[in-house]
């Protein structure tokens, strides 16, 4: 089962991203802060990892876990409420191997995720 790690200081946002990503077969942990989240990945890094943009060391902790060792594999993706050109080009420079639109929904995640669990 591949590991899943939503970081978002919205309650709703992650319980929601848990509920949807664990029926798509992904064993997922949630992280309030950029900090909660590096520490945790300093114990076990995720398959993939949703980074809130607008959470205080969220291209902190990009930069972070690709310098991990391991850290190049995880999937990152950068949630933006907006496609800001500005805002995507930081987060692709800090490591973000894509983007996902917030707020996402289960259609969203489904579409963007709902293969990749049972491919691995």
């Amino acid at each position: 089962m591949q590991r899943f790690m939503i970081t978002d200081s919205s309650d709703v946002v992650r319980k929601v991203g848990k509920r949807i990503l664990s029926e798509l077969d992904f064993m997922v942990s949630e992280a309030s802060s950029a900090s909660e989240a590096l520490s945790h990945c300093q114990v076990e890094l995720p398959d993939y990892l949703i980074v809130d943009s607008s959470m205080d060391g969220a291209l902190d902790l990009i930069v972070a876990v690709r310098a991990m060792e391991g850290g190049k594999e995880v999937k990152i993706y950068y949630c933006v409420i907006e496609a800001d050109l500005k805002k995507l080009m930081m987060g692709k420079r800090a490591g973000a191997t894509d983007f996902l639109l917030k707020p996402f929904d289960r259609k969203i995640l489904t579409a963007v995720f709902g293969n990749r669990a049972i491919a691995a």
